[in-house]
């Protein structure tokens, strides 16, 4: 019971809408659609919109600063709504995972992701983490990862695209019910086919 920020992180515009990058985005609008949240509205420089699940609130956040500036919006809203670090969720694309891999992550490093790097210095590295693999192009330079994580997902991917957006939400709902160590229980293993 309580007040939880959910942070997706991506990156504004139309041309980034499909990119790897912003499946944080994606997972939040699935979150609003689930919970029947109101239409998004701009505020911290960030897209906003707020939802009951059981007893908790929940703030859904799309920063709209570019993913390197995410923490800046992030932590102008944990503030405002007097959201503690232990309550704010992060939901980012994963290049350490392969695609359809969902981790649930206490606090750690960024990893190279801009994006983590920003909310980390805004607000220290105490928050949770729905880390969304995205797989990783073969060996290469810095170029093919960029190309990569701002490239849309393939053709074969968006087949499965739903159901891995879905299980992202799923992992951050029970985070928020039951707990971070009961969600990297059931959402840190290798699913079976």
């Amino acid at each position: 019971m309580g007040t939880w920020l959910v942070v997706g992180l991506g990156n504004p515009g139309r041309e980034y809408a499909a990119n790897r990058h912003n499946i944080g985005f994606m997972v939040a609008d699935e979150l609003a659609s689930e919970l029947s949240a109101p239409s998004w509205r701009g505020k911290f420089g960030a897209e906003l919109t707020d939802a009951t699940d059981g007893s908790d609130k929940l703030i859904l956040v799309k920063p709209q600063q570019y993913m390197n500036l995410s923490g800046i919006a992030t932590q102008q809203a944990a503030t405002f709504y007097k959201v503690a670090p232990a309550n704010i969720v992060v939901v980012h694309d994963e290049l350490d995972l392969p695609y359809e891999k969902l981790r649930v992550k206490v606090g750690g490093g960024h990893g190279g992701h801009n994006g983590l790097r920003s909310l980390t210095e805004n607000l220290g590295d105490g928050y949770l983490r729905v880390r969304c693999g995205v797989g990783k192009p073969g060996a290469g330079d810095r170029d093919r990862v960029v190309n990569h994580v701002l490239g849309d997902f393939g053709k074969q991917e968006r087949e499965t695209l739903p159901i891995f957006i879905k299980e992202a939400a799923s992992a951050v709902r029970t985070i928020i019910k039951r707990g971070a160590t009961v969600a990297m229980n059931q959402f840190n293993k290798d699913r079976t086919a």
